[in-house]
């Protein structure tokens, strides 16, 4: 019965620690081989750029032929695109223009894969005969510690065999993972369409108005789409600019490590706790946990051990916020219309991404790394709390009842 649950989240392990690695092993790549730093972001922007618009325009492909299909489609898909990269650069063939090809096809390839395995998962909790807080919990402990893990593995492969190599086992995790998901889920009923005969663009503007009609979708997007951004600013330009300051690069990867692990560790017991614990309360405890303490702490020279105390009480605390947040947006997705759905809320919420950085630089060099730390903990403080005066959110408290087959 559950051997579908565990297989998407042993594969979701593999694909995760392969992107991982891909995000290190990738910029060294072409930093090494270019010694370019903006071709190295040029590089990153082709890659992001189709993963989020296809993201968005996947959704109505995944609710059509179902997302097991498009999932391994995409991940097969990938192993041939990603393996091109260092097979043609052992070749010599490899030019800017040609990197700057494939990896947009992957990115292209990697949005609407990934959105089929998220889309998928209310079908292998119904089938597992669990609660959904268990199954979100459990996939946010794999991401985390699949982060970890790749984040390590990068850094052995890129020293013993080089980027390219990683590169080249990065692809092969696609092809592992296609095949582990293809065993898993083999005999999953599959999810029918809505009988309808919409066009595409019609299926489109049904996830669309549905995704605006729910003030609990709209407040998540919202909400996770501003986060993201600044979390971007605060970790590719406030930590490095704080660790080059205090304490140095070494601190700096040692802080992101803490607070990974405790988030994994947070996530398995939002795993087995999350069903007992109000949302609402659960949310806003969190939040204020794991988000402007980070900045706030940071923002002046104080002693390492509060900072590495601050970042363990914070990731454990921000292990229970995805279990929350995903359970919430599954319940309320009806199951035909989830690809759609859960594609568009995933873009909005990467879409400001790429500029994370740009924010934090302009502030930076603007205002000073204080004011900046205490400007972004203030706005991150303002945009997680905002629930707490707005008494719609209160409805995530209200879980459908169960059936008889699901188990706390």
């Amino acid at each position: 019965m559950r051997r579908p649950l565990y297989g998407w989240l042993a594969a979701d392990a593999i694909s995760l620690t392969g992107t991982r690695l891909s995000m290190l092993a990738l910029p060294w790549f072409v930093l090494t081989t270019t010694g370019d730093p903006t071709r190295t972001g040029l590089v990153a922007l082709a890659e992001m750029t189709p993963l989020v618009v296809l993201k968005v325009l996947g959704g109505p492909i995944i609710d059509r032929i179902g997302p097991r299909r498009v999932s391994i489609t995409c991940d097969l898909a990938s192993t041939v695109v990603v393996a091109l990269v260092p097979l043609l650069h052992a070749l010599h063939a490899l030019s800017l223009g040609v990197l700057l090809l494939l990896v947009a096809v992957g990115g292209a390839l990697r949005g609407p894969g990934d959105a089929a395995k998220y889309a998928l998962t209310p079908a292998l909790v119904e089938h597992a005969g669990v609660p959904l807080e268990r199954a979100t919990g459990l996939a946010s402990m794999v991401e985390r510690t699949a982060g970890m893990v790749g984040a390590a593995l990068a850094g052995v492969l890129i020293g013993l065999v080089g980027a390219p190599a990683a590169i080249a086992v990065d692809a092969a995790s696609f092809g592992v993972c296609a095949a582990v998901f293809a065993w898993a889920t083999v005999g999953l009923p599959r999810i029918e369409p809505e009988a309808s005969e919409a066009t595409y663009l019609g299926q489109l503007r049904a996830g669309w108005d549905f995704l605006r009609s729910d003030r609990i979708l709209v407040g998540i997007a919202v909400m996770v789409t501003l986060t993201n951004f600044i979390d971007q600013a605060y970790s590719s330009v406030l930590m490095p600019v704080w660790g080059r300051a205090y304490h140095g690069a070494a601190v700096v990867g040692a802080l992101f490590a803490v607070f990974a692990g405790a988030s994994a560790v947070g996530s398995a017991a939002a795993a087995h706790l999350a069903t007992r614990l109000p949302r609402y309360v659960t949310y806003l405890v969190a939040f204020l946990l794991c988000g402007a303490p980070r900045f706030v702490v940071m923002a002046w020279p104080v002693s390492l051990v509060a900072v590495v105390a601050v970042f363990v009480v914070g990731g454990l605390a921000s292990g229970f916020i995805n279990p929350v947040l995903g359970a919430v947006e599954m319940e309320r997705i009806p199951r035909q219309l989830m690809g759609r759905v859960s594609s568009l809320m995933t873009a909005c919420c990467w879409a400001l991404i790429p500029f994370g950085g740009l924010l934090g630089g302009g502030l930076v060099s603007g205002f000073g790394l204080t004011a900046t730390m205490l400007v972004c903990g203030a706005a991150y403080l303002v945009v997680t709390m905002l629930p707490a005066v707005d008494p719609t959110w209160r409805e995530i408290d209200r879980r459908p009842q169960p059936s008889p087959s699901l188990t706390a």
